[in-house]
């Protein structure tokens, strides 16, 4: 394998209009000392870096649930999904994944299935590690009905520097497991809300891969 295909990672679309703003702030520098135009490099590096879109090898074994974001998995408890996805009240075991300004920020589809429901709602921007992130910060909920008539709650969670959640799905689209559905800009948590009866296979504090670790298995 070649050294730029293993560090020169494809950037994400959503990402080119603020490279280009970092870039020409970094020209700006330049002209004001060159310190700071070096200074100014580095963030568009890292901007670039930020929107990195990379290619991800999907387990394709029936029945897995994987991870919607890259991240550090932040908290597993028994949770009520949001109340605007209008589903039951009765809690279901939810996997937080906390993804730091350093992950990529590309969201993928935990399994395979139809998109029943998709709710945005507004709210404040605490830092997406706490626990209470869940019910006060602006968030973006999915519901994928799968195959077998069972629904699996995914829901972005802005952050404390996040203040942009992006969803390319609507209600009534299908997605593939593995399949991009969105991402959030610059800091931020996925929460997947596990059908009932279903145990998570990761633990607090485990690194996680998009599209690839596995989060749990469905009974089949």
């Amino acid at each position: 394998m070649k050294m730029h295909e293993t560090f020169i990672k494809p950037m994400h679309p959503e990402g080119r209009k603020f490279v280009a703003i970092f870039a020409a702030i970094t020209l700006v520098l330049f002209m004001l000392w060159d310190v700071l135009g070096w200074v100014g490099v580095g963030l568009t590096v890292w901007c670039y870096y930020f929107f990195r879109d990379p290619e991800r090898v999907t387990p394709q074994r029936p029945g897995l649930i994987v991870s919607p974001a890259d991240g550090i998995v932040s908290l597993i408890e028994p949770a009520v999904p949001p109340a605007e996805l209008g589903l039951a009240d009765a809690p279901l075991t939810r996997v937080s994944v906390f993804m730091s300004v350093f992950n990529c920020h590309v969201n993928r589809a935990p399994v395979a299935g139809k998109v029943r429901a998709v709710a945005y709602r507004p709210g404040k921007f605490l830092n997406a590690s706490l626990d209470k992130a869940s019910a006060d910060n602006e968030r973006n909920g999915i519901v994928i009905e799968m195959d077998d008539g069972r629904l699996l709650p995914v829901v972005q969670i802005a952050g404390l520097v996040a203040r942009r959640i992006v969803c390319f799905v609507g209600k009534g689209g299908a997605l593939s497991r593995g399949e991009r559905f969105g991402l959030i800009r610059f800091g931020s948590r996925l929460d997947v809300y596990l059908p009932e009866g279903i145990v998570p296979q990761v633990r607090v504090g485990q690194t996680m891969v998009a599209g690839e670790t596995v989060m749990a298995e469905l009974e089949t």
